[in-house]
């Protein structure tokens, strides 16, 4: 039976998360004496809020309650994201954003006792911020993990990296980091070739080389360069075993791209509440532009473009809570939502005029920002080529009902 009811505990979490945007985050965004130089909530007014989230029982949401967070399933998840980036600080408000959120999942999920009290909890608790390290300049690798060439060689119990890593979200300001390095130098290996490693930003052996500026606002810490000059990592320190660090990447970004879905449909909707808004009371030649034809179309394109993203990331969080991998899916939700943000971020602009393209409203912001979503997690083209490879092999089944 297909039911897109939410289940009353979900439908509370929902409530309680947009009260709390509508009556904290959004009159904290709307002054912009608390935005810090990279377009972010600034950390003063980030602790004041987070301290009114952890005490209203809406702070890390991703977590196991036995681990001190909601212990919300994706679905959940998908309920109450939505909801936190009507603002655009609402994320980080509530310990969702990335890369905080997958790194904090993937950690429940797979690292052990010692290493969840070590390097998860002070991430859960809102004291320590993370990075995934993974990406890197050519001719390494990115979308393709088979290309990754920073190493990890093993000297008895520790393991020392070498190599270099670019747009690592979050790293200037990051205290734990999940480290993908290669550790088996054979270059036809491409399945068991990597292995994932936890590190902390005062051991010696990296550095920063740069934070890479970028067209959009900024997560904190930035898009940084890296670079590993002989870093030690204590065998303890390795994140499942030697050779599953591509394992660790599909358990982690599976989640990870969906819940981009999750905040990028709230900033859509937030784009439209400003079209609409504004709308509604402009008037041009006579008429409102709430009552022009030629309007109201585009508010019905975009509209309808949300409701089919909700659609494919409910579906897909559906399958993981189911236990899939739900590649597919996910990749379905990744392409169509990051297209939708960008069209609703751009629409909204046009109603506006030259006040949407100002900084009097947010929508250059999201605009910025959006252009980012083909991109990050894998480009749409990518994820293309998943639903061609799965079609290729399942043929009629591809349309199949169910996980």
């Amino acid at each position: 039976m297909v039911d897109f009811t939410l289940s009353p505990a979900h439908e509370e979490i929902r409530r309680r998360t947009r009260d709390f945007v509508e009556a904290h985050v959004l009159p904290v965004e709307a002054d912009r004496a608390n935005w810090d130089e990279h377009d972010n909530i600034a950390d003063g007014p980030l602790t004041l809020l987070r301290d009114k989230a952890r005490g209203s029982g809406l702070f890390s949401p991703q977590v196991p309650r036995e681990m001190g967070g909601m212990g919300l399933s994706v679905v959940g998840r998908a309920v109450m994201y939505e909801e936190a980036n009507r603002s655009i600080f609402g994320p980080v408000v509530f310990n969702c954003a990335a890369p905080d959120d997958g790194n904090m999942d993937v950690l429940a999920r797979i690292a052990t006792p010692d290493q969840q009290v070590r390097w998860l909890a002070p991430i859960v608790e809102g004291r320590a911020r993370s990075a995934f390290v993974m990406t890197e300049p050519h001719p390494g690798g990115g979308s393709d993990p088979g290309m990754i060439r920073t190493t990890a060689t093993r000297d008895g119990d520790i393991w020392r990296i070498h190599g270099r890593k670019w747009f690592i979200t979050g790293a200037a300001a990051a205290d734990h980091f999940i480290l993908i390095a290669r550790t088996d130098p054979n270059p036809d290996e491409r399945r068991r070739h990597l292995t994932a490693f936890l590190f902390h930003r005062d051991q010696p052996g990296w550095q920063i080389l740069r934070r890479i500026p970028i067209m959009g606002p900024e997560e904190h810490g930035g898009h940084c360069e890296l670079a590993f000059d002989g870093l030690e990592i204590p065998d303890s320190a390795r994140l499942m075993g030697v050779g599953e660090g591509l394992k660790v990447t599909q358990i982690r970004l599976g989640t990870a791209r969906l819940t981009h879905c999750m905040r990028w449909l709230g900033l859509a909707k937030r784009a439209m509440s400003e079209a609409q808004s504004y709308i509604a009371r402009r008037e041009g030649f006579g008429v409102r532009l709430a009552d022009r034809e030629s309007v109201r179309l585009l508010l019905g394109g975009v509209a309808l473009n949300i409701q089919i993203g909700r659609l494919l990331t409910m579906n897909a969080a559906w399958a993981l809570d189911q236990g899939s991998f739900a590649r597919k899916e996910v990749s379905m939700a990744k392409i169509h939502v990051a297209d939708t943000l960008h069209q609703a971020a751009d629409m909204a602009i046009q109603l506006n005029g030259a006040r949407g393209y100002s900084r009097d409203t947010v929508l250059e912001w999201i605009y910025r920002y959006a252009r980012q979503a083909r991109l990050v997690d894998g480009a749409s083209e990518v994820h293309r080529m998943v639903l061609a490879d799965a079609y290729g092999r399942e043929g009629d089944a591809f349309w199949s009902w169910g996980a």
